[in-house]
């Protein structure tokens, strides 16, 4: 079930003074040094395991999927059961170096509320679309992206976050290999309907700050609370509005410390609608650093760094989180991880928020 708490009673537990919140963003909180286990481990890919998502399904979320991306110039979008094991026909083939997907729920087409899940093809700039549960293709063959770029790169597609409004409108946010560094890295676009039942994609704006050290692949969209975040890899973590109307300021810049390698993956863990954690994969250390979702109650751009926590996935891109109950196995949510060695590697949420979750259930009660 949802943890129907406030987050603030969790900050409490770390009430500190200004140098102390120093302290604790230059130290991480850690449980112990030991390395979390996944309940499953996938079946492996064919070539390069690199992004999850999930689908829950409404009427049984013992029947949820999840979906990953193998990334190779002849890779494909596995599907998963809750074991990880691949369910093979709804598995998709032949796609050209798919790199990151993402789902989106209750989208109108053909006159009706489909759920979607959209993959990154890099090499022909496009977005491929599938319906679900049963994997079937509503693109018309792909909706390019990236048109009139003619920087070298500026077109090899990337990362892909979904973003559903208030309204229903969803948007798709694209991240590429490169970019320039004046505000325009991402692109954003309104997903519709194109009048005969397949999906069409229109240009909303242009924003995003890049450093210019790396790329921008993992990009997150916080649908409730409005914001999006993307990796800046070898600098932090970004934060933007997710609706186009309200502009291009950046809002926060943080993870900027203490990262071994690249910033890769982001998820995040709602314990309500405005109340969570936010995670960010280390990659080169094998591990997750997570922030608050929320803030601060004085500055909810300011995101504390709580814990960090090692995991058996070794150097994660993607990841994925659920918030909610699915099964046995995974009663409080699932954290899903990319891992180099073509496996995605599925954890319960209570092993990786450790003691903060203890602190939590004991607020709670």
């Amino acid at each position: 079930m949802k943890l129907l708490i406030s987050f603030l009673s969790v900050l409490s537990i770390f009430s500190v003074s200004c140098q102390e919140k120093k302290d604790i963003a230059d130290s991480p909180v850690t449980d112990s040094v030991k390395i979390i286990e996944p309940l499953y481990i996938s079946d492996t890919v064919a070539h390069d395991t690199d992004d999850p998502a999930v689908w829950i399904n409404p009427a049984d979320p013992s029947q949820s999927l999840i979906l990953g991306t193998d990334k190779d110039e002849d890779g494909g979008l596995y599907v998963f059961d809750l074991k990880g094991k691949i369910v093979k026909d709804k598995v998709i083939r032949g796609l050209k170096r798919p790199n990151n997907v993402d789902i989106e729920y209750g989208f109108m087409l053909g006159g009706k509320l489909t759920d979607i899940a959209v993959v990154s093809e890099r090499f022909t700039h496009k977005l491929r679309i599938y319906s679900l549960p049963d994997m079937k293709p509503v693109d018309g063959g792909g909706v390019e992206v990236y048109q009139g770029e003619t920087l070298e790169g500026g077109r090899d597609l990337m990362g892909i976050a979904l973003y559903k409004n208030k309204s229903g409108k969803i948007y798709a946010i694209a991240g590429r290999k490169t970019g320039p560094t004046d505000g325009t890295y991402l692109w954003q676009y309104l997903l519709e309907d194109d009048g005969s039942g397949k999906v069409k994609a229109t240009l909303a704006r242009k924003f995003g700050t890049y450093s210019g050290l790396k790329e921008i692949e993992s990009i997150v969209v916080d649908d409730e609370l409005g914001y999006i975040y993307y990796s800046d890899e070898g600098k932090g973590v970004h934060k933007y509005y997710a609706d186009p109307e309200k502009g291009n300021k950046e809002l926060a810049l943080f993870a900027t410390t203490g990262f071994t390698e690249d910033h890769e993956g982001l998820s995040i863990y709602k314990l309500t609608d405005s109340t969570g954690y936010l995670l960010v994969s280390d990659q080169g250390a094998n591990q997750f650093q997570i922030f608050s979702r929320e803030g601060e109650s004085d500055n909810a751009q300011s995101h504390l760094l709580l814990k960090t926590v090692k995991v058996k996935a070794s150097h994660s891109d993607g990841s994925e989180m659920v918030s909610v109950p699915l099964n046995d196995d995974f009663k409080n949510g699932l954290f899903v991880a990319m891992s180099d060695d073509k496996t995605f590697h599925l954890y319960r949420w209570e092993d990786i928020a450790g003691t903060i979750l203890k602190s939590i259930e004991k607020e709670k009660n």
